[in-house]
Formats: C-alpha cells, structure tokens, sequence
C-alpha cells in the first residue's frame, strides 16, 4: 500500500496531466469560431457561457437553414450583417454553437445512472439551458397529469446529460421548484409535484349565472363572470412570474436561454377592454413580458398539454346551453376561451424567438424542434450604435449576403431599458469582490476559473446535518506571482446554501494568503489548491453555490452542486455520504480551519473520483441505526465492482448495537482499498449496512470511480 506520507513523482505528473488536459481550452479573450462538426464527428469546443453586467449589449442567437431545413455550418462573423432599425451594427462577439445530446454514462451492470457525488465547471455550460415553467395557474386541475406527463417526456427522452434545466411555477411555489441542476431525478421530483389551479371556466360561471338570474333581468343584460377578478389577478401573476424569470435569466451569454412554459394560456378577455376591467393591464404586463424577454434573448415555447382534447373537460360539464340567444352563451364560447388562451401562447412564442406547440397530440415532433432550435446557431454579439434607455422597440435583423437561399431564424427585435442605469452599490471593504459577487449571482456555473466540488453528509447536531464541502481550484489556472523566493496569490472563497423556499445559509466569506516555497507552488500549480470548509444545515434539499476568486489576474468561477440533507432520525438505518481521499489527491496543498473529517480520513476530503493504477482509495462512513433497544447485530461491507459486475476489492464487518449505547454518531466505518492491481476502467464503489433485526432494515451508498493507466515517466 502506498503510504499518505509521501507520494511518487510519477503519480503527481499523472494527476497534473489529468488536470491540465481538464483545463485545456481557448487562450484567454480568444473566440471560439471552429465550424459545428460533421454528422458522426466529435463535436468542437463551445464557448464559453459568461454573466454579462452590461445593460447595453446586445447578443442574437442566429439559427440559419438551408431549402431542406438542414443547418448551414462553416460560416463566420464575415458571412453576417446584423441591423438594427435599418442601421449596420459592429459585431464584436461572435461564436458557433452546435451542442451534441449526451447521455449519462453507466456501469454497465447498474440498472440506472448512479448520480455523481462531485461537481465541477471544467467543461463550463456545454449543453443547452432550459427553464421548464409549468403554469399551475392557468392549468384546469383535472388536467394536471396530461401536464405532468408531457414535461416528463421532455425530460426524460430530450433533456441531455451535459444541458442544465430548472423547473419554475407561476405561482411561486417554492416546495415545488428546482434550480438549474442535470440531475433528471431532481426533476422529475419537481414535475410530480405539480397541481393545476386554474379558475373556473368563465363559460361555465356564466351558463350557472344565467340560469340564477333568469327571470331576474332584463332580456341582452350582460351575464358577468364572478370569477373575473380573480382570473385577472391570476394572468397578471404568470406574467409577472414569467418576467422576473427573464430578467434574471438575461446576464446570461453565450447560450440561448429557452423557456418551455407549459400551460394553456391566459384565458382573460382581452378584447373586451370596456367589460374587461383587467384587459388593459393585462395587455401591458405581457408587453412588459415580452419587452423583458426580448432585450434578455429569452425565447418562449408555448406547449398547451390538453392536445386536441380542448376544453373537453368543462364541454362534459354542460347539460345544456341557455335558451336566450341574446346572452350569447354557447358552444362557440368554449372555442373562445380555447383561442383566447392559444393565442396568448403564439403571441408570448413567435414575439421572444419560439414557436407555440398547440392544438396537436404530437409534442415529440414539437420536443425535438425545441432540442434543434437550442442545439445549432450562430451568436452575435454587439453594442448598438444607438444607446438611448428611451423604452421604445428596436428591430433587429439579421442578413447573409452571400447566402440568398438561408433561411434565417432569429429573434425580430427588443425592447430598450428605460429611465437611467442603476449604479452599482459601493463595495464595502468586508465585502466580496465584484468578481467573486458576479460568479455567485450567475444563475449557471462560471468555468473562468475550473473547480471540482464535493460535498460529504454526515449527522450533526440535532436536528442537522453536519456537512463537509471540500472544493480543488485547478492549479494550471491559478497563476503564481514570484516575490523574494516565494510564490503568491491570494485566493477568495465564498459557499451558500439555497434550500427550497429560497433561505441562504453560509459559513461565510474565507480568504487564503497563498505563500509558498517552490516546491509547495510545483505542487499547487500540478494538483490544485484544495479549501475545506463545513456547515451545518436543516434536513432538505439544497443548491450549494461555491465560488473562488483568486487575485493575480482576478479569475472567478463557480460550481453548482446538489446537496441533500436527509433526516438522520428518520429512518431505521441509514447512512452518511462517502467520503473519499486517495494517496495521491491527498498530496495537493490544503486548506482546512475547521475540517471534522480530518482525524477519521487519512487525507482531505478529496472531489478526485480518477485514480492511477497503483494508488490507494480511503473511505470513511457512519451508519445511523433508529432501531430501538433490542440488541442486535448489523452488517457492513464494501466492495468494488468492475463494469461487468466482477469483484475486484470486497470487506465486510459485524458491529453490535452496544457500541452506539450514548454515542451521538453512528458506526464508524473505513476501509483502504488497493489499486496496484485493478485494471484501467470504470469501477462501482459500494457500501451498504444491513441490520439483523426481523425487519432486517438496510441502507447502501454507491460512487463511481475510473482508475486511470500508471503514469510514465
């Protein structure tokens, strides 16, 4: 076994080689123009998503097909004209999106993903971006599982592995939210979840007044709907929720934002602004809507799940329409409501740069052109000639001289901000960097500067988790300042944690004065700078945010992570996160004021999970067991599996219940497994508890691994 004492040049050179080729990209302020490759070809390298503060600048996403509908590849920023009301705009971005559908990879024994235990930005946003907005109040409640099963199928058959998708109700419904994750479990929990809570139909209520009233009023008095306000109230909050959904997706460039709302429409009358009482405003708020959209390039797909069945539900409920032909209430009302909502959907898509799917059974074909849509285009970037924040439209058009026969998707304009800039608030001196604040405000990891987080879940104090976050910053991108034979930098790191109702928790904002000798700083410049930090939070889910800036040449970059806290009290048995180091990760320096794993692994918490043949894996676990006072017996064992399901490492142990008699932990589980003679692969590394009990409660924890061909010299 390799001791955690030391470690061989050839294992250090094989991990600085892992991450160089991790952050190998682009040299900085360099765009990427490489061409979408061929059918059957290795997609080119995409650019790179950034959070853009700037209010006046402008990006359009140009989809360009040829007579077939076929994507039109190999063209460059000399091949477009950008316009804007008529006039030639410089631009000054410009990029070649073509993003492949990944799947997630699997063992091949395993009967679904094992989702991975680390997150990292290396590859930046490769995929596309996908808000999944599921209009709970504008959906009839007997229709919620049509909803529920076509955002499934969106998810499950057209999301990829490398896209980051959010799921968002109109209402506001935080319970029910997801944040941007690639998580399709985390996703789907969101979908079910959702419950329609759309009003009456307005005919319906007027067909039930009508027969209240009959013989009450005169014959043509207008028949109202005693549901309006709250209809009007309604439609003015999925706008509403709709437009601060685009703004705060609008710092975002470098990818098309899309927007798939799945809803049936705003069902208020518009038309009718004179009996309306709410039409006017609710005209407004959707010109607000889209004006919001348009100047973020967010575009919307309207997807209406009720198909061709229409108001099928509410027609079931009519035993007959009035008599009276002057209250003009029949079944072309139906068809009214029907278009009313329809048409809301086609207005909200065609004006942001989509399509609206309605009146169809077919949502795979309207799926894939969504996929299609989001997968091939052309970026261009510019700031307009005319900068003036007067609110008026400014259409934009896009042209290919050269190519009379493109056919040219692109949004047809945007909205100017109005009114002055809002200036930013001066920072204090205990604040964060502007740097450092931007990469924590984007609504989508930032790969300026690549990180590898993990983070490791054990029993805290009650009622909390105790969770331990380990995040590696890659040393090839940390630049070293030689001063008087030492090597600096000084390193920012901030951690938040966003549970579902939207309450921040943070152990605060740290700094580390890098300081090093030369051999320190070879080391940090081969395997990266690692920061161990801890917090304790509620039982929940949570988005965990870590962002680190480092000083020298102010690089920021943050990674997402998805982080569940289950209630250690909860269950018979269960058990902690594995956490993991090896002898070779745990040779990158490390800074850790407060670790509680440090006295029960060998090394750092690593987010490593690829290892050279001849290192050695360390893990560490607790095991909770909730049975009660019966004394027994409860099994743990780890193995290691390759790809085909053989056994390359396997131990086992038999613990009894008296150990935990006024323990506060669990059963302290560790194991040390060789990798001198595993084979190169992908491996499955398991460790689960069985209790003796005659329930025989049991609970398992599984991580994959690659282990990687020796080192040469």
């Amino acid at each position: 076994m390799l001791p955690y004492e030391a470690m061989t040049k050839r294992a250090i050179l094989f991990l600085a080689a892992v991450l160089l080729l991790a952050v190998a990209g682009p040299a900085p302020g360099q765009q990427p123009q490489t061409p979408p490759a061929p059918a059957g070809q290795p997609a080119a390298p995409q650019p790179p998503v950034t959070f853009r503060a700037e209010v006046n600048y402008v990006e359009v996403d140009a989809r360009v097909l040829d007579a077939q509908g076929n994507f039109i590849a190999g063209l460059t920023a000399n091949d477009f004209q950008v316009l804007e009301d008529g006039q030639p705009q410089k631009v000054s971005v410009f990029s070649v999106v073509n993003l492949p559908v990944e799947r997630a990879p699997r063992p091949l024994f395993a009967s679904r993903p094992i989702e991975p235990d680390v997150a990292t930005n290396l590859t930046g946003v490769d995929g596309r971006v996908y808000v999944i907005v599921l209009d709970d109040l504008h959906t009839n409640v007997q229709r919620s599982p049509r909803v529920r099963a076509a955002a499934r199928q969106f998810i499950e058959r057209y999301v990829g592995a490398n896209d980051l998708v959010a799921v968002v109700h109109t209402s506001g419904r935080t319970d029910a939210g997801q944040e941007f994750t690639n998580n399709p479990r985390l996703l789907l929990a969101a979908v079910d979840k959702f419950m329609g809570r759309k009003v009456r139909s307005a005919t319906l209520n007027r067909i039930d007044m009508e027969a209240m009233t009959r013989g009450q009023r005169q014959q043509g008095d207008r028949i109202d709907d005693i549901d309006d306000m709250e209809r009007g109230y309604q439609a003015r909050s999925a706008l509403d929720s709709m437009r601060q959904l685009a703004q705060y997706l609008g710092g975002i460039s470098g990818r098309r934002k899309a927007v798939v709302l799945f809803s049936e429409g705003i069902d208020y009358d518009i038309t009718d602004v004179i009996n309306s009482r709410d039409a006017s405003t609710i005209i407004n708020t959707t010109r607000d809507l889209i004006s919001v959209a348009t100047r973020a390039n967010v575009s919307i797909y309207g997807v209406d799940a009720r198909g061709l069945g229409g108001l099928s539900e509410e027609g079931i409920e009519v035993a007959s329409f009035p008599e009276d032909t002057t209250v003009n209430i029949n079944s072309g009302s139906f068809q009214n409501e029907l278009r009313l909502g329809q048409d809301s959907l086609r207005v909200l898509s065609s004006e942001t740069g989509g399509f609206a799917a309605v009146n169809s059974n077919d949502f795979a074909t309207a799926f894939q052109r969504i996929v299609d849509d989001n997968s091939a285009y052309y970026v261009l970037g510019y700031y307009p000639a005319n900068d003036r924040r007067d609110g008026r439209f400014r259409k934009i058009e896009v042209r290919i001289p050269g190519r009379p026969d493109a056919r040219i998707r692109a949004r047809k304009g945007y909205v100017a901000a109005r009114g002055r800039a809002s200036e930013p608030k001066p920072a204090g001196p205990n604040d964060a960097t502007p740097e450092l604040r931007n990469v924590m405000t984007s609504p989508l990891p930032i790969s300026e500067l690549p990180m590898a987080v993990t983070a490791a879940v054990f029993k805290g104090p009650k009622p909390n988790g105790s969770v331990v976050i380990s995040a590696l910053v890659a040393g090839p991108a940390l630049p070293l300042v030689e001063k008087d034979g030492m090597f600096r930098n000084h390193l920012e790191m901030a951690v938040v944690a966003v549970d579902q109702k939207g309450k921040t928790f943070t152990p605060g904002r740290s700094t580390v004065d890098l300081n090093m000798k030369p051999d320190t700083a070879k080391r940090v410049q081969a395997l990266g700078f690692r920061v161990i930090s801890q917090l304790d939070l509620p039982p929940g889910r949570y988005t965990l945010r870590v962002g680190a800036r480092e000083g020298n040449t102010k690089k920021a970059g943050s990674v997402s992570y998805d982080l569940e806290v289950p209630d250690f009290a909860g269950e018979k048995l269960l058990m902690s996160s594995i956490a993991m180091t090896s002898a070779a990760s745990s040779v990158a320096p490390t800074a850790r004021s407060k670790d509680p794993l440090q006295q029960l692994l060998p090394g750092p918490l690593s987010s490593y999970r690829e290892f050279p043949q001849g290192d050695e894996v360390a893990i560490f676990a607790e095991i909770y067991d909730n049975s009660g006072s019966q004394p027994h017996k409860v099994d743990i064992s780890a193995s290691l599996k390759a790809e085909g399901g053989q056994s390359v490492f396997a131990t086992s142990e038999e613990r009894d219940s008296t150990e935990l008699k006024g323990a506060a932990g669990g059963y302290g589980f560790a194991a040390r497994i060789p990798l001198k003679d595993v084979a190169p692969g992908l491996y499955v590394l398991r460790v689960e508890a069985q209790s003796r009990l005659g329930d025989r409660p049991a609970t398992d924890r599984e991580v994959v691994i690659r282990v990687m061909p020796p080192p040469t010299q």
